[in-house]
């Protein structure tokens, strides 16, 4: 099996990137880790990084006349180690125009909500205010406009009614580690296809399925 080359882009705590470093370790996952990418230095991500033994970089975005001019030598390094496809994960950049045309199809990005609801930040607190019983996350292509991409996969979690942001976050979070992974082998193996701008299965549905939240109660009141 040849294994894609990806790399990874990060800002933070890198805890999805151990997700995608401990999918990678084993021998049947189509992609290989090749490059860490981080536009800040002595964080968390890069460590995790080191420990896998993948190559890393620290490329500070500051210094640069302007985005664009940051990206083109991002792109640039992305490019000389023969990456084939890129995730982002927790890279706090918005990326400009050109640098996703230049990766169009090619980038992915994996985001804290059930897009297309709560779309930008606070996405947790803004799923309590708005009493959703479902919230969740969401792994997409990345497009010029932020969180709209098209839609590879997606992880849903209850809301709990004694939840806070902090309680409901870490719950997606969990749910993330196990969608980034699972999505990014649907695409290298050609589980899934882009149709124009939709997402569609290559495998045929075994059994449909309902979830249904708040769950049925085990006895319903008589009539």
């Amino acid at each position: 099996m040849t294994r894609r080359r990806v790399a990874v882009l990060v800002s933070g705590r890198g805890s999805n990137l151990q997700a995608l470093l401990d999918a990678a370790a084993a021998p049947d996952y189509p992609a290989e880790i090749a490059l860490v990418i981080s536009n800040v230095a002595d964080v968390q991500a890069l460590e995790r990084a080191a420990r896998a033994k993948v190559r890393t970089e620290v490329l500070s975005h500051r210094g640069f006349k302007d985005r664009e001019a940051f990206e083109r030598v991002l792109s640039e390094r992305l490019e000389e180690a023969g990456i084939k496809l890129v995730c982002q994960a927790g890279f706090m950049r918005i990326l400009t125009p050109w640098f996703v045309a230049r990766w169009h199809n090619r980038l992915i990005n994996i985001h804290p909500s059930l897009l297309p609801a709560f779309p930008g930040l606070d996405t947790h607190a803004r799923a309590l205010a708005a009493g959703v019983k479902l919230h969740g996350c969401s792994v997409h292509f990345v497009r010029a406009e932020v969180d709209s991409g098209p839609i590879i996969g997606q992880a849903a979690v209850p809301v709990l009614a004694e939840d806070s942001p902090n309680t409901l976050a870490a719950r997606v979070l969990q749910a993330e580690h196990q969608l980034y992974p699972h999505c990014l082998r649907l695409l290298l193996d050609g589980a899934v296809r882009l149709e124009g701008e939709r997402v569609v299965p290559d495998i045929s549905q075994a059994e449909e399925c309902i979830l249904i939240s708040p769950a049925f109660p085990r006895r319903l009141p008589s009539a």
